[in-house]
């Protein structure tokens, strides 16, 4: 019984083959032999070229990420690296130092959203609707999260980037939004964004974040404007205000001051003349109760000469004759 071929064995596979070559060249004069020892150079030639095939190089700006059989083996730095060839492994060579961009708010975010005219308007902490154009520049900075962990990094990032900025402006208020507060949005921004990445575990670095515009929208320009003229006058009219009232509160508090002491004075003054009166009439008191008789003259005396001292009458003793004497003073002067 004849023996059945194996598919698999190479040594027939190989005679069945040379057989057909020597066939070839017989009938094109060649030499069978020689074509023979033409073949096996030939082979062994394809095998090194193919085995060479594996050496690849890394530029410094690339990392190499390794594939065995399509699944993820070694990422290589720069230089001269060799894998298995095709189709055992393949490289892949990523750019780690490319600066790329998404814009969001303008045509060029229709590529991922398809909503430009939209995404860029939102509504800020004070119930104001902005519209803000912002681009967003990033990195490689893992080569194999990249390629496997998110299947499109672009949209990836605008989605990411809008949501983060919807969040940011819904907690600010409008004016600093616009008038040049825009450094502490771009940095939260920056910072919210880039822990929301690391999350989905993306491998991109945010370089930067920058606000390109940040207006109202065009539908309310004109009632935008008229508000702030109001907050405008409103500060004039609070600043006015506050003016004349430093100017007015100055002298106020010195006028009170003023009619303090003069109170505190005042009462002072009537205070010790009080005390003045009641320690003189507690001495004449005194000296009545040692002797009262000569108390009552002298008051009266001194009562006559208070009462007399303005009058301009002269009193003479009628049993006075001849020469007067004055028997009293009046007016500071003698009569």
């Amino acid at each position: 019984m004849a023996k059945k071929n194996n598919p698999w064995d190479y040594d027939s596979v190989w005679n069945n083959v040379s057989d057909e070559v020597r066939k070839f060249k017989v009938l094109n004069g060649g030499t069978p032999n020689n074509w023979h020892g033409y073949a096996k150079y030939g082979i062994l030639l394809l095998f090194v070229l193919w085995i060479c095939s594996g050496f690849y190089q890394v530029q410094p700006s690339e990392s190499g990420v390794v594939l065995r059989f399509g699944k993820y083996v070694d990422t290589t730095d720069a230089g001269l690296h060799y894998h298995w060839p095709s189709p055992f492994e393949d490289v892949i060579k990523v750019n780690v130092t490319q600066e790329r961009s998404i814009n969001l708010g303008t045509a060029d975010a229709r590529d991922y959203r398809n909503n430009a005219f939209t995404e860029s308007h939102m509504l800020t902490g004070d119930e104001n609707i902005v519209d803000i154009n912002l681009t967003v520049v990033w990195t490689i900075k893992d080569a194999k999260d990249y390629l496997f962990s998110i299947r499109n990094p672009d949209e990836t990032v605008s989605v990411a980037a809008q949501s983060v900025l919807r969040e940011i402006v819904g907690q600010s208020e409008m004016q600093p939004i616009i008038t040049g507060d825009r450094g502490k949005v771009e940095d939260d921004t920056k910072e919210e964004l880039q822990r929301v990445l690391d999350e989905f575990g993306s491998g991109i670095s945010i370089v930067r974040v920058k606000l390109q515009k940040a207006d109202p929208p065009r539908e309310v320009v004109d009632a935008f404007n008229e508000v702030q003229r109001a907050k405008a006058d409103m500060e004039r009219f609070k600043n006015e205000a506050e003016a004349y009232r430093n100017e007015v509160l100055p002298k106020a508090h010195g006028h009170a001051a003023q009619i303090t002491q003069d109170a505190e004075a005042y009462k002072a003054a009537v205070i010790n003349k009080a005390e003045g009166d009641a320690k003189r009439f507690s001495s004449v008191y005194d000296a009545y109760k040692e002797g009262k008789e000569v108390t009552i003259k002298k008051m009266y005396l001194e009562t006559l000469e208070d009462v007399l001292s303005k009058s301009n009458k002269v009193i003479i003793d009628p049993s006075q004759k001849g020469n007067l004497l004055p028997i009293l003073q009046l007016n500071g002067k003698k009569e």
